[in-house]
């Protein structure tokens, strides 16, 4: 079994005792990821739909130093603390992924951390 840690200044850095991503083998598994911006690590200013593009800029900045693209995300998981944002969720994410779309679930939580709406974490096969 072959591990490399993926690291990139492109997305936020690790807040907490976890990586940013996990290469095992050819399968990346990405930590969720939330409206942090890379450069300030504080959370970005706008609406959820402006959080939510900021989650998936997140994603696209992991995904590119892990030597893939959204093409190759098997599967999504998203973290909502009002599944009344889904439509929106549903939106932004449609600028990102062509279909076949990834595999996807959504789970509804009581709270997330840093207090935000949103978190996404991801699993590419390359």
């Amino acid at each position: 079994m072959t591990r490399t840690i993926i690291q990139t200044d492109q997305s936020p850095s690790a807040i907490g005792t976890y990586s940013q991503a996990v290469n095992v083998d050819g399968m990346v598994y990405i930590s969720g990821q939330i409206p942090l911006d890379p450069d300030t690590m504080e959370i970005v200013d706008g609406d959820f739909r402006a959080k939510t593009v900021q989650v998936f800029e997140n994603l696209k900045g992991i995904t590119n130093a892990a030597g893939g693209s959204f093409n190759d995300i098997a599967k999504v998981t998203i973290f909502l603390t009002d599944l009344d944002n889904f439509v929106t969720v549903n939106e932004v994410m449609a600028t990102y992924f062509d279909a076949p779309y990834p595999a996807r679930s959504t789970v509804e939580v009581s709270g997330l951390p840093k207090a935000v709406e949103i978190e996404i974490e991801a699993i590419l096969a390359l």
